[in-house]
Protein backbone atom coordinates (compact mmCIF):
# COMPACT_ATOMS: atom_id res chain seq x y z
CA UNK A 1 0.00 0.00 0.00
CA UNK A 2 1.52 3.07 -1.42
CA UNK A 3 0.61 6.13 0.61
CA UNK A 4 1.26 9.95 -0.30
CA UNK A 5 1.24 12.55 2.35
CA UNK A 6 3.43 15.07 0.18
CA UNK A 7 0.90 17.16 -1.26
CA UNK A 8 2.42 20.48 -0.18
CA UNK A 9 5.43 19.62 -2.65
CA UNK A 10 3.50 18.75 -5.49
CA UNK A 11 0.19 17.18 -6.62
CA UNK A 12 -1.40 14.47 -8.95
CA UNK A 13 -2.73 16.20 -11.44
CA UNK A 14 -6.62 16.02 -12.27
CA UNK A 15 -8.50 14.55 -14.68
CA UNK A 16 -9.73 17.70 -16.48
CA UNK A 17 -5.98 19.17 -16.31
CA UNK A 18 -4.74 16.53 -18.26
CA UNK A 19 -7.57 16.00 -20.36
CA UNK A 20 -7.43 19.51 -21.52
CA UNK A 21 -3.49 19.54 -21.37
CA UNK A 22 -3.55 16.82 -24.19
CA UNK A 23 -6.14 18.50 -26.20
CA UNK A 24 -4.01 20.94 -26.18
CA UNK A 25 -0.62 19.66 -27.01
CA UNK A 26 -2.06 18.51 -30.32
CA UNK A 27 -2.80 22.19 -31.39
CA UNK A 28 -0.76 24.21 -33.43
CA UNK A 29 -0.05 27.77 -33.68
CA UNK A 30 2.43 30.07 -31.49
CA UNK A 31 0.02 32.39 -29.83
CA UNK A 32 1.86 35.33 -30.76
CA UNK A 33 1.46 34.73 -34.62
CA UNK A 34 -0.99 36.54 -36.61
CA UNK A 35 -2.15 33.74 -38.74
CA UNK A 36 -5.26 31.65 -38.08
CA UNK A 37 -3.94 28.85 -36.06
CA UNK A 38 -1.85 31.76 -33.98
CA UNK A 39 -5.34 33.49 -33.43
CA UNK A 40 -6.88 30.26 -31.72
CA UNK A 41 -4.22 29.26 -29.81
CA UNK A 42 -4.30 32.86 -28.53
CA UNK A 43 -7.81 32.53 -27.95
CA UNK A 44 -7.51 29.09 -26.23
CA UNK A 45 -5.08 31.32 -23.62
CA UNK A 46 -7.31 34.57 -23.02
CA UNK A 47 -9.89 32.21 -22.00
CA UNK A 48 -7.67 30.38 -19.43
CA UNK A 49 -6.48 34.17 -18.60
CA UNK A 50 -10.01 35.06 -18.46
CA UNK A 51 -11.17 32.09 -16.23
CA UNK A 52 -8.40 31.99 -13.61
CA UNK A 53 -9.10 35.91 -13.15
CA UNK A 54 -12.61 34.87 -11.88
CA UNK A 55 -11.15 32.38 -9.84
CA UNK A 56 -8.06 35.11 -8.17
CA UNK A 57 -10.46 38.00 -8.23
CA UNK A 58 -8.58 39.99 -10.28
CA UNK A 59 -8.36 41.59 -13.56
CA UNK A 60 -7.45 39.46 -16.76
CA UNK A 61 -5.08 42.30 -17.55
CA UNK A 62 -3.67 41.67 -14.32
CA UNK A 63 -2.36 38.22 -14.63
CA UNK A 64 1.38 37.83 -16.22
CA UNK A 65 2.58 33.69 -17.30
CA UNK A 66 5.53 32.74 -15.74
CA UNK A 67 7.39 29.93 -15.68
CA UNK A 68 6.90 28.96 -12.14
CA UNK A 69 6.10 30.54 -9.03
CA UNK A 70 9.90 30.76 -8.42
CA UNK A 71 10.25 33.26 -11.28
CA UNK A 72 7.44 35.27 -10.22
CA UNK A 73 8.85 35.41 -7.07
CA UNK A 74 11.72 36.71 -8.46
CA UNK A 75 10.27 39.04 -10.76
CA UNK A 76 8.23 40.60 -8.33
CA UNK A 77 10.86 40.79 -5.55
CA UNK A 78 13.79 42.40 -7.93
CA UNK A 79 11.53 44.46 -9.54
CA UNK A 80 10.03 46.08 -6.69
CA UNK A 81 13.48 46.96 -5.64
CA UNK A 82 14.72 48.15 -8.67
CA UNK A 83 11.75 50.51 -8.93
CA UNK A 84 12.28 51.76 -5.74
CA UNK A 85 15.95 52.39 -6.03
CA UNK A 86 14.66 55.21 -8.42
CA UNK A 87 13.23 56.95 -4.92
CA UNK A 88 16.08 55.82 -2.68
CA UNK A 89 14.15 53.28 -1.66
CA UNK A 90 16.63 50.36 -0.60
CA UNK A 91 14.97 48.62 1.89
CA UNK A 92 13.07 45.16 1.31
CA UNK A 93 10.84 43.75 4.07
CA UNK A 94 10.35 40.04 3.99
CA UNK A 95 9.17 37.23 6.85
CA UNK A 96 11.56 35.00 9.01
CA UNK A 97 9.19 32.08 7.09
CA UNK A 98 9.18 32.81 3.69
CA UNK A 99 9.98 29.77 1.04
CA UNK A 100 13.47 29.76 -0.45
CA UNK A 101 12.08 31.71 -3.72
CA UNK A 102 11.16 34.80 -1.98
CA UNK A 103 14.34 34.34 0.54
CA UNK A 104 17.26 33.48 -1.50
CA UNK A 105 16.59 36.56 -4.48
CA UNK A 106 16.31 38.96 -1.28
CA UNK A 107 19.44 37.99 -0.28
CA UNK A 108 20.75 38.02 -3.40
CA UNK A 109 19.52 41.82 -3.51
CA UNK A 110 21.80 42.11 -0.83
CA UNK A 111 24.45 40.75 -1.87
CA UNK A 112 24.52 42.28 -5.47
CA UNK A 113 22.34 45.42 -5.12
CA UNK A 114 23.18 46.99 -2.28
CA UNK A 115 19.33 46.31 -0.44
CA UNK A 116 18.82 45.88 2.90
CA UNK A 117 16.95 42.80 3.72
CA UNK A 118 14.39 43.00 7.23
CA UNK A 119 12.75 39.81 8.20
CA UNK A 120 9.63 40.32 10.31
CA UNK A 121 9.63 38.00 13.19
CA UNK A 122 7.97 35.23 14.07
CA UNK A 123 5.82 34.39 17.25
CA UNK A 124 5.97 31.15 18.30
CA UNK A 125 2.69 29.70 16.67
CA UNK A 126 3.82 30.81 13.38
CA UNK A 127 2.50 34.34 13.03
CA UNK A 128 4.47 37.39 12.27
CA UNK A 129 4.90 39.73 14.52
CA UNK A 130 2.45 42.69 13.47
CA UNK A 131 3.62 45.00 16.30
CA UNK A 132 7.31 44.90 15.10
CA UNK A 133 5.98 45.34 10.81
CA UNK A 134 4.03 48.45 12.34
CA UNK A 135 7.21 49.97 14.19
CA UNK A 136 9.46 49.29 11.04
CA UNK A 137 6.70 51.30 8.57
CA UNK A 138 6.32 54.08 11.25
CA UNK A 139 9.94 54.79 10.93
CA UNK A 140 11.08 53.50 7.97
CA UNK A 141 8.49 53.57 5.80
CA UNK A 142 9.88 56.01 3.01
CA UNK A 143 12.50 53.68 2.47
CA UNK A 144 10.97 50.75 1.97
CA UNK A 145 10.79 49.33 -1.68
CA UNK A 146 8.66 46.44 -1.24
CA UNK A 147 7.04 43.71 1.27
CA UNK A 148 6.37 40.11 0.70
CA UNK A 149 4.77 38.01 3.40
CA UNK A 150 4.04 34.65 2.59
CA UNK A 151 0.34 33.82 2.40
CA UNK A 152 -0.02 30.51 4.12
CA UNK A 153 3.38 28.39 5.33
CA UNK A 154 4.76 25.48 3.42
CA UNK A 155 6.13 24.14 6.08
CA UNK A 156 3.22 24.24 8.62
CA UNK A 157 0.06 25.64 7.23
CA UNK A 158 -0.09 28.59 9.54
CA UNK A 159 -1.98 31.33 7.51
CA UNK A 160 -0.80 35.18 7.50
CA UNK A 161 -2.83 38.51 8.57
CA UNK A 162 -2.56 40.02 5.01
CA UNK A 163 -5.60 42.23 5.29
CA UNK A 164 -3.43 43.56 8.61
CA UNK A 165 -0.06 44.10 6.32
CA UNK A 166 -1.99 45.57 4.03
CA UNK A 167 -3.16 48.30 6.13
CA UNK A 168 0.15 49.29 7.50
CA UNK A 169 1.93 49.59 4.42
CA UNK A 170 -0.87 51.87 2.91
CA UNK A 171 0.29 54.18 5.04
CA UNK A 172 3.44 55.01 2.70
CA UNK A 173 1.72 53.70 0.26
CA UNK A 174 4.60 50.80 -0.36
CA UNK A 175 3.74 47.47 -2.34
CA UNK A 176 2.69 44.72 -0.30
CA UNK A 177 3.04 41.36 -2.12
CA UNK A 178 1.89 37.36 -1.22
CA UNK A 179 3.29 34.18 -2.19
CA UNK A 180 0.06 32.28 -2.16
CA UNK A 181 1.31 29.01 -4.02
CA UNK A 182 0.43 27.00 -0.98
CA UNK A 183 -2.71 28.39 -0.63
CA UNK A 184 -4.71 28.61 -3.50
CA UNK A 185 -7.09 26.37 -3.98
CA UNK A 186 -7.15 25.32 -0.63
CA UNK A 187 -8.87 28.24 1.31
CA UNK A 188 -10.61 31.42 -0.58
CA UNK A 189 -8.40 34.20 -2.09
CA UNK A 190 -9.78 37.33 -3.22
CA UNK A 191 -6.82 39.20 -4.89
CA UNK A 192 -8.78 42.66 -5.12
CA UNK A 193 -10.77 41.92 -1.99
CA UNK A 194 -6.84 41.83 0.06
CA UNK A 195 -6.16 44.88 -1.17
CA UNK A 196 -2.70 43.63 -2.54
CA UNK A 197 0.17 44.66 -4.94
CA UNK A 198 1.39 41.38 -6.16
CA UNK A 199 0.40 37.96 -5.94
CA UNK A 200 2.03 34.40 -6.84
CA UNK A 201 0.44 31.15 -7.37
CA UNK A 202 1.50 27.94 -9.04
CA UNK A 203 -0.31 25.35 -10.72
CA UNK A 204 0.77 21.92 -10.02
CA UNK A 205 0.28 22.78 -6.11
CA UNK A 206 -3.58 22.24 -6.79
CA UNK A 207 -3.68 19.70 -9.76
CA UNK A 208 -2.17 21.32 -12.51
CA UNK A 209 0.72 20.90 -14.43
CA UNK A 210 4.58 21.56 -13.51
CA UNK A 211 5.90 24.18 -15.65
CA UNK A 212 3.51 26.78 -15.05
CA UNK A 213 3.27 29.80 -12.69
CA UNK A 214 1.26 33.19 -12.40
CA UNK A 215 2.38 36.67 -10.93
CA UNK A 216 -0.77 38.75 -10.45
CA UNK A 217 0.15 42.35 -10.50
CA UNK A 218 -2.05 45.27 -10.24
CA UNK A 219 -2.88 47.09 -12.77
CA UNK A 220 -1.36 49.96 -14.29
CA UNK A 221 1.88 48.66 -12.94
CA UNK A 222 4.98 48.05 -14.39
CA UNK A 223 8.00 45.99 -13.16
CA UNK A 224 11.46 45.98 -15.08
CA UNK A 225 11.94 42.66 -16.95
CA UNK A 226 13.82 39.39 -16.07
CA UNK A 227 13.78 37.86 -19.20
CA UNK A 228 14.09 40.10 -22.45
CA UNK A 229 12.72 39.15 -25.93
CA UNK A 230 9.67 39.11 -27.71
CA UNK A 231 7.57 41.76 -25.27
CA UNK A 232 4.76 38.85 -24.34
CA UNK A 233 2.96 39.38 -20.96
CA UNK A 234 3.07 43.30 -21.00
CA UNK A 235 6.62 43.22 -21.72
CA UNK A 236 7.58 42.02 -18.18
CA UNK A 237 7.70 38.25 -19.21
CA UNK A 238 9.05 37.82 -22.66
CA UNK A 239 8.80 33.98 -24.27
CA UNK A 240 6.40 32.00 -25.90
CA UNK A 241 3.58 31.39 -24.03
CA UNK A 242 2.89 27.83 -22.90
CA UNK A 243 -0.71 27.57 -23.94
CA UNK A 244 -0.79 23.45 -23.06
CA UNK A 245 -0.01 24.35 -19.62
CA UNK A 246 -2.30 27.69 -19.02
CA UNK A 247 -5.20 25.90 -20.22
CA UNK A 248 -4.32 22.49 -18.14
CA UNK A 249 -4.09 25.47 -14.99
CA UNK A 250 -7.48 26.60 -15.87
CA UNK A 251 -8.75 23.59 -15.88
CA UNK A 252 -7.09 22.49 -12.66
CA UNK A 253 -8.23 25.66 -10.65
CA UNK A 254 -12.15 25.31 -12.10
CA UNK A 255 -11.78 21.44 -10.43
CA UNK A 256 -10.68 22.18 -7.33
CA UNK A 257 -12.70 22.83 -4.71
CA UNK A 258 -11.74 23.76 -0.83
CA UNK A 259 -12.78 20.39 0.59
CA UNK A 260 -13.80 20.27 4.77
CA UNK A 261 -12.88 16.61 4.17
CA UNK A 262 -8.94 17.34 4.29
CA UNK A 263 -9.51 19.21 7.22
CA UNK A 264 -11.35 16.48 9.00
CA UNK A 265 -8.25 14.29 8.00
CA UNK A 266 -6.16 16.81 8.91
CA UNK A 267 -7.69 16.92 12.19
CA UNK A 268 -8.09 13.34 12.43
CA UNK A 269 -4.29 12.66 11.80
CA UNK A 270 -3.41 14.97 14.79
CA UNK A 271 -5.67 13.60 16.98
CA UNK A 272 -4.16 10.05 16.30
CA UNK A 273 -0.07 11.39 16.01
CA UNK A 274 -0.98 12.90 19.79
CA UNK A 275 -2.57 9.50 20.90
CA UNK A 276 0.14 7.59 19.36
CA UNK A 277 2.69 9.55 20.70
CA UNK A 278 2.22 11.07 23.61
CA UNK A 279 5.41 13.20 24.18
CA UNK A 280 5.31 14.64 20.47
CA UNK A 281 4.05 18.30 19.71
CA UNK A 282 2.48 19.92 16.65
CA UNK A 283 4.05 22.83 15.07
CA UNK A 284 1.38 25.81 14.05
CA UNK A 285 -1.69 27.36 15.88
CA UNK A 286 -4.43 29.40 14.86
CA UNK A 287 -6.08 29.79 11.12
CA UNK A 288 -4.04 27.24 9.16
CA UNK A 289 -4.25 25.33 5.65
CA UNK A 290 -6.65 22.39 6.28
CA UNK A 291 -4.43 19.55 4.73
CA UNK A 292 -0.72 19.77 6.95
CA UNK A 293 0.62 18.81 9.43
CA UNK A 294 3.71 19.43 11.10
CA UNK A 295 4.69 17.42 14.17
CA UNK A 296 8.39 17.26 16.29
CA UNK A 297 9.08 13.86 17.72
CA UNK A 298 11.34 14.37 20.23
CA UNK A 299 14.53 12.07 20.44
CA UNK A 300 14.33 11.16 16.69
CA UNK A 301 16.10 12.43 13.38
CA UNK A 302 13.64 13.75 11.00
CA UNK A 303 15.60 11.95 8.05
CA UNK A 304 16.01 8.26 9.84
CA UNK A 305 11.84 8.91 9.86
CA UNK A 306 11.46 9.27 6.39
CA UNK A 307 13.59 6.74 5.04
CA UNK A 308 11.18 4.45 7.98
CA UNK A 309 8.33 5.75 6.80
CA UNK A 310 9.46 5.19 3.10
CA UNK A 311 9.99 1.53 4.24
CA UNK A 312 6.39 1.32 4.89
CA UNK A 313 5.10 2.95 1.41
CA UNK A 314 4.59 6.43 3.10
CA UNK A 315 5.61 9.83 1.90
CA UNK A 316 6.34 12.78 3.95
CA UNK A 317 9.02 15.28 4.00
CA UNK A 318 11.53 17.56 6.48
CA UNK A 319 9.56 20.95 4.76
CA UNK A 320 10.02 22.02 1.23
CA UNK A 321 11.00 19.62 -1.19
CA UNK A 322 13.08 22.96 -2.83
CA UNK A 323 15.73 22.24 0.21
CA UNK A 324 15.59 18.08 -0.09
CA UNK A 325 18.64 16.78 0.58
CA UNK A 326 20.59 19.67 2.42
CA UNK A 327 21.45 18.54 6.00
CA UNK A 328 20.27 21.72 7.86
CA UNK A 329 17.58 21.92 10.34
CA UNK A 330 14.22 24.36 8.80
CA UNK A 331 14.66 28.01 9.18
CA UNK A 332 10.38 28.18 9.48
CA UNK A 333 10.88 26.04 12.84
CA UNK A 334 13.78 27.62 13.96
CA UNK A 335 11.86 31.02 13.54
CA UNK A 336 9.28 29.69 15.85
CA UNK A 337 11.91 29.07 18.42
CA UNK A 338 13.36 25.43 17.59
CA UNK A 339 16.58 24.84 18.51
CA UNK A 340 18.72 22.66 16.08
CA UNK A 341 17.27 19.45 17.69
CA UNK A 342 14.17 19.90 17.76
CA UNK A 343 13.86 21.03 14.36
CA UNK A 344 16.05 18.07 13.13
CA UNK A 345 13.26 15.87 14.65
CA UNK A 346 10.31 17.12 12.98
CA UNK A 347 7.96 15.88 9.67
CA UNK A 348 5.14 17.63 7.57
CA UNK A 349 2.22 15.39 6.13
CA UNK A 350 0.52 17.24 3.91
CA UNK A 351 -2.71 15.76 2.52
CA UNK A 352 -4.75 16.48 -0.47
CA UNK A 353 -7.79 15.57 -2.54
CA UNK A 354 -6.58 11.69 -3.03
CA UNK A 355 -6.34 11.11 0.74
CA UNK A 356 -7.89 8.53 2.42
CA UNK A 357 -9.17 7.75 6.08
CA UNK A 358 -8.04 4.09 5.82
CA UNK A 359 -4.43 6.05 4.77
CA UNK A 360 -4.88 8.05 7.69
CA UNK A 361 -5.63 5.15 10.23
CA UNK A 362 -2.64 3.34 8.19
CA UNK A 363 -0.30 5.88 8.93
CA UNK A 364 -1.40 6.23 12.76
CA UNK A 365 -1.20 2.47 13.59
CA UNK A 366 2.55 2.09 11.53
CA UNK A 367 3.33 5.58 13.46
CA UNK A 368 4.47 4.18 16.96
CA UNK A 369 6.85 1.15 15.99
CA UNK A 370 8.40 4.18 13.42
CA UNK A 371 9.38 6.35 16.46
CA UNK A 372 10.74 3.31 18.53
CA UNK A 373 13.10 2.27 16.07
CA UNK A 374 14.12 5.99 14.81
CA UNK A 375 14.77 6.74 18.85
CA UNK A 376 16.80 3.45 19.00
CA UNK A 377 18.76 4.22 16.13
CA UNK A 378 19.43 7.78 17.21
CA UNK A 379 20.97 6.84 20.51
CA UNK A 380 23.67 4.68 18.66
Amino acid sequence: MSIYLDHAATTPMVGAAIDAMVTQLSTLGNPSSLHTPGRAARKDIEQAREELSKIIGCAPSEIIFTGSGTEADNTVLKGFYWQGTKQSKKVVVISAVEHHAILDPAHWLAEHEGAEIIEIAVEKNGVIDLVQLQELVATRGKEIAVISIMHANNETGVLQPMAQVVEIARTFNIPVHSDAVQSFGKVSINFHELGLTALTLSAHKIGGPLGIGILVLKRGLELPALLHGGGQEREIRSGTLNAPAIVAFAAAAKAHIPSDEIRQLRDHLIAGIMKAVPDCYINGAGDRLPGIVNATFPGTESDTLLLLLDGEGIAASTGSACSAGVQRPSHVLLAMGHSDRTARSSLRFSLGATTTRAEIDRVIAILPAVIERARAANLR
